[in-house]
């Protein structure tokens, strides 16, 4: 048995009946040239011929005196896990992300490793669809998509044999419980080290906030809004691929970076949907954005190392310029204090930062410290295939909490960075709308620089 990290441990006990914590991607693959009808149906008859499981897929939660465990499962069936489905006709993507929004609102099995595998087929246009989804506790971003990566290769021939995700694993080998106690201690004593530079960081940011610094984000400047409400247990699912050559080109002319365009992106997007509600608050939107503490990004094992940074949207500027120009500066600040910590000292200061907007909140969900999580994961550098597929799409399905009723989640690859945005159903209405407004806000920022 392996115990439990606290991060780890908090994603299990937040999890509410209309509140699952589970983390997906979708994968929208082409098949291989040639390749006769019933590709989909080969392939989910040899994954059904599959004996073999690795970690952390062979694992289930176990509590004990209210300590949390992970338990390898002695009854490990596959059937429970892997499902292979078609579409309802006409088989658009239209139908595909309904799907994808129907069975990501359910909740995995706790008597189970938790985590399943959807195989799709029946689109229209010939292509096939897989649809993963993992809890939280398991994995985060970029541990999550390294697992899938995993089972992937740039070259289309090697990747026809490779093994499935579950079957690949992680490769993490068990540690000796003192091994793992000992590390622990020391995780206690580095945290313990840590407290006086972040104390003098803190100091710094209680100096800057009274100074009024135009680039400083506090956890008490998130404006009321209707992204902060109760959710309900149903949810909607968008997704839309965008050339990175388009955002790449825009960043250079800014003299910024991709995900300064992402951030830019969002906001001229968030900025068009409220006012199509007649919801935009006269204050900016706030944007809560994880940063990733894994050490190796390439091989990243499972588990949650992350922590957060607040940013500015800077939605109650009209002009996209001043706009961008706005939110760069807000993330060059957080850029340039979180390069002077550690990863111990990056936890301890996000925790410090995000307390008095908790504190704040008084059980009033209106009142969260941030108004929308963006979440910007790398994804693979080369064109991949999977199972001798070609990859065409990578989207992230995230998650959604009471107080944060919307998700931005995206991964980068070669040529595309693939959104994935998750909402409750009933609290936003018509959210697929962000997808038209992102393009628009791209477009906005492409005539900006011309």
């Amino acid at each position: 048995m392996r115990r439990l990290s606290p991060t780890d441990v908090a994603f299990l006990l937040l999890e509410r009946r209309h509140q699952p914590l589970h983390v997906g991607a979708l994968c929208l693959l082409s098949p291989p040239n040639g390749e006769p009808p019933g590709f989909a149906a080969r392939l989910a008859e040899k994954f059904q011929r599959s004996e073999h499981v690795s970690s952390p897929f062979d694992r289930r939660p176990l509590t004990r005196l209210g300590v949390f465990y992970w338990e390898d499962d002695p009854h490990f069936d596959l059937a429970h896990h892997f499902v292979h489905l078609a579409l309802p006709q006409p088989g658009r993507v239209r139908e595909l992300l309904a799907m994808v929004s129907r069975v990501h609102s359910a909740h995995l099995d706790r008597a189970y490793p938790l985590w399943r595998v959807y195989l799709v087929e029946g689109l229209e246009d010939g292509r096939i669809a897989v649809y993963m989804k993992i809890h939280h506790s398991v994995v985060d971003g970029v541990s999550g998509i390294r697992l899938l990566m995993k089972s992937m290769s740039d070259d289309i021939r090697a990747s026809a044999d490779m093994a499935p995700t579950w079957e690949i694993g992680s490769g993490e080998r068990p540690q000796p419980v003192l091994s793992k106690a000992i590390r622990g201690i020391d995780q206690l004593r580095a945290m313990s080290a840590s407290v006086p530079h972040v104390m003098r960081e803190l100091q710094q940011t209680y100096r800057d906030a009274r100074a009024h610094h135009p680039d400083l984000v506090t956890s008490l400047c998130a404006p009321r809004c209707i992204l902060n409400q109760r959710i309900t247990a149903s949810r909607r699912f968008a997704a839309q691929s965008y050339s990175t050559e388009r955002m790449r080109a825009v960043a250079k002319a800014f003299e910024g970076t991709l995900n300064d365009v992402v951030m830019a992106m969002c906001a001229g997007a968030l900025r068009r949907y409220l006012i199509d509600l007649n919801a935009l608050p006269d204050k900016p939107l706030i944007a809560g954005v994880p940063v990733s503490l894994h050490r190796d990004r390439e091989h990243a094992q499972p588990g949650n190392a992350v922590t957060f940074m607040l940013a500015t949207l800077a939605t109650d500027i009209e002009d996209p310029i001043d706009r961008f120009c706005t939110i760069k500066a807000s993330m060059d600040y957080n850029k340039a204090r979180f390069q002077t910590m550690s990863q111990n000292e990056l936890l301890v200061y996000a925790l410090g930062m995000l307390t008095p907007g908790f504190l704040n909140m008084r059980g009033n969900w209106e009142r969260m410290p941030i108004n929308v999580v963006i979440s910007h994961v790398p994804g693979p550098r080369t064109p991949m295939h999977w199972q001798g597929a070609r990859l065409d799409g990578l989207y992230p399905v995230s998650l959604v909490m009471d107080g944060i009723a919307l998700n931005i989640t995206l991964v980068s690859r070669h040529d595309f960075v693939d959104f994935g945005l998750i909402a409750c159903r009933r609290t936003l209405p018509s959210m697929q709308r962000l997808l038209d407004h992102l393009e628009e806000s791209l477009v906005e920022l492409e005539e900006a620089v011309a």
